[in-house]
């Protein structure tokens, strides 16, 4: 098991969209003036930045935890949102259920765990109707270099 380097955890606020992506900003900067190679540091941001905006969209709060190993990034994504009843059907790119206001804003394309997939080398979605969902993802910093 690779030694834990680093480990933050930071609190998602469902509906805040003057605030949303500034989580992923954040760790864009942390991850970059650590000196994480530009090609994994924009699947990390991109996988993050897809999470947080589905908290911010669907869920009351939720909380983003990353841990930094020796060769990896692992992101933890824990909401108190809706759930996903169709977890096939949302996992197709162009599928949404985003509102209209959402999609007003320029959110709701329907690519969020798409992106997710293709930026993650492991990526694993739990969720229950009416409790939540989770996502863990892990982008090994080694690979696509």
């Amino acid at each position: 098991m690779p030694a834990e380097l680093m480990r933050e955890s930071y609190p998602i606020q469902g509906g805040d969209f003057d605030t949303a992506g500034e989580i992923s900003g954040e760790l864009k900067t942390i991850l970059r003036d650590l000196g994480i190679e530009a090609g994994s540091l924009r699947r990390i941001v991109v996988v993050a930045f897809e999470a947080e905006m589905n908290v911010v969209m669907y869920a009351r709060r939720g909380t983003l935890t990353f841990i930094l190993t020796d060769d990896a990034v692992d992101l933890e994504i824990r909401d108190d949102g809706p759930g996903i009843p169709d977890l096939e059907l949302a996992f197709q790119e162009g599928y949404s259920t985003a509102s209209d206001e959402m999609r007003e804003l320029g959110f709701g394309f329907g690519m969020g765990l798409p992106n997710m997939r293709k930026n993650s080398d492991d990526l694993r979605v739990e969720t229950e109707v009416g409790k939540g969902t989770t996502v863990f993802a892990r982008i090994r910093l080694d690979a696509h270099e």
